[in-house]
């Protein structure tokens, strides 16, 4: 039985990192994020999350509570991984394993340029004010700066030079390190 929280900064790679883990680890996967923005009509992430974050229930503090109460009852049923911007924060005191994925700005520009199929400079503005928006929400809503997450972490992985399989090689081994127990594809 283990719960493995995921969290880290926009675009670092915590969704793609997450999923592949739960697969390789057979477990379930709940992804906060991807629940939160299918409140959205846009078609590009990023500019999902905008949608919502300049929204009314997008910054509503009941809708926030809702996705925590979700992930806390996730969490409650073992053998899953649960990705979220705050997942650190919310299941600390259920999380077997905290992950916090770290990863440049301009490294996340450039993902979101890519992805999203956006000029560079507009990537840049529109990941700027989504992470602008998120720090103030969640400083107003809950009272943290949810990057301080990175402190309360037990694995650490910075995402900025590595490969989606170079990053899920490093947090299998720490997982392993940590959990024996697990076993892993």
């Amino acid at each position: 039985m283990v719960v493995i929280a995921i969290s880290g900064k926009s675009v670092a790679g915590t969704a793609t990192i997450g999923k592949k883990l739960a697969k390789d680890l057979g477990l379930e996967y709940f992804d906060a994020g991807a629940y939160y923005k299918q409140h959205s009509s846009k078609t590009k992430e990023v500019e999902q999350a905008l949608e919502l974050l300049r929204s009314k229930n997008g910054t509503s503090e009941g809708f926030h509570k809702h996705i925590d109460k979700l992930q806390r009852e996730m969490a409650k049923k073992d053998n899953i991984v649960i990705c979220g911007k705050l997942a650190l924060h919310m299941l600390k005191d259920i999380a077997d394993i905290k992950i916090w994925i770290e990863c440049s700005f301009e490294e996340r520009v450039r993902r979101v340029s890519k992805r999203d199929k956006i000029a560079y400079v507009e990537a840049r503005q529109k990941l700027k004010e989504k992470e602008e928006r998120e720090r103030e929400m969640w400083k107003k809503i809950y009272g943290i700066d949810y990057f301080y997450q990175s402190n309360i972490a037990d694995i650490l992985i910075d995402t900025t030079n590595l490969t989606e399989e170079e990053t899920l090689a490093k947090i299998k081994n720490e997982v392993m390190k940590l959990r024996p127990d697990i076993s892993t594809s």
